[in-house]
């Protein structure tokens, strides 16, 4: 099996914590923002494809062809063009049944497990404040029917995405999705959604027991105590 991390971005929020070195690399609980999640793959997952750009040779020379037995391969977002752009660049090496997961997030492994129960799936996390995340919406099954970026709903209590997906290669059959409508970026889950709709696919959302989004220094921070208490409990 395969996973796809998206580590092409500049993480500008940073504000120049990470001015020569991707944000992908940098350390939280011992170990860089990639190595949490490699470490938590499932056995099966054999092939890891990293799509990079900002700083990208750095997670070359940092990671190399492999990572404790698992293949490493590369690919370059070489236009930032949104998350679903930079998906399609592992379009031709991508086989059967895959995750999706951002280069600056923490999950749990026995999330990963969870959604491979479903054909596609979402891993969700239900919060207080929804502000400043995709919010995700359900339909009368229990699926995903929508996940309405940051800025496009009201905030509050709700299920927020957390941006970690296990598709397959029939995704690659509908076509990118943007961000919005005069954007140019294309957004991964509008393209999802999109295709879940066309397609029958029920997209199932899968609650996270354990989600750190990293996107700025306090978040950094925040991580690392939350990694402090999982390994604690």
């Amino acid at each position: 099996m395969q996973c796809v991390i998206l580590a092409a971005g500049k993480g500008s929020r940073m504000r120049g914590l990470n001015g020569d070195v991707p944000k992908p690399l940098l350390s939280v609980g011992g170990k860089t923002l990639l190595q949490q999640k490699l470490d938590i793959l499932p056995d099966d997952v054999d092939e890891v494809i990293i799509v990079v750009g900002y700083l990208g040779q750095k997670i070359r020379e940092a990671l190399g062809d492999s990572y404790r037995g698992k293949r490493l391969q590369y690919v370059e977002q070489d236009v930032l063009d949104g998350t679903a752009g930079a998906l399609w660049r592992a379009k031709g090496m991508l086989k059967g049944s895959f995750f999706v997961m951002m280069g600056d997030d923490i999950y749990a492994p026995e999330d990963l497990e969870a959604c491979r129960a479903h054909e596609w799936a979402h891993l969700v996390s239900r919060v207080e404040n929804t502000d400043g995340v995709g919010k995700v919406l359900l339909n009368e099954s229990g699926a995903i029917e929508d996940i309405v970026e940051s800025g496009g709903h009201e905030g509050g209590a709700g299920i927020a995405g957390t941006n970690m997906f296990f598709l397959d290669t029939r995704i690659f059959d509908f076509p990118l999705v943007r961000k919005a409508p005069n954007s140019d970026e294309y957004g991964l889950p509008q393209t999802i959604i999109a295709a879940s709709k066309h397609s029958g696919i029920p997209l199932r959302p899968v609650t996270a027991t354990f989600w750190s989004a990293v996107n700025t220094p306090e978040d950094l921070v925040r991580a690392e105590e939350m990694l402090a208490d999982r390994s604690s409990a």
